[in-house]
């Protein structure tokens, strides 16, 4: 018997050292190129544009954004929304959290920092 156990604690050592030698398959960097999964990871979180953020920010569009019938699709029934991040919330804690964070104030921030762009004042 002690022999068997032996033979089998032997061929576990050679397999191991087999895969190590070996290598394994890759599995990581599998999407390089396949180019629907690359677009499909850059749009995914795709934000609005500052400058449809600036006309979101207008007061007549902000009401609308804010008070806004609920809409099954959204977050939250569309009815916690941000917007100079355009971003849905599930509940009113949520964005009341992200308020809080720094993204938004960046976000905030440079809102009121740049000027929106003007087709006639720059061409």
């Amino acid at each position: 018997r002690q022999v068997s156990t032996q033979s089998t604690g032997l061929f576990i050592f050679i397999l191991k050292l087999f895969l190590v030698a070996m290598g394994r398959l890759r599995r990581t960097r599998t999407h390089k190129n396949n180019k629907a999964i690359r677009k499909g990871c850059k749009t995914k979180r795709r934000t609005k544009d500052l400058d449809q953020i600036y006309e979101d920010m207008k007061p007549e569009n902000r009401e609308k954004l804010e008070n806004q019938e609920p809409d099954l699709d959204a977050p939250g029934l569309g009815q916690h929304y941000c917007v100079p991040c355009s971003r849905y919330f599930c509940d009113q804690e949520a964005l009341e959290v992200h308020q809080n964070s720094k993204p938004h104030k960046r976000r905030v921030k440079l809102l009121k920092t740049e000027e929106p762009y003007d087709p006639e004042k720059h061409g």
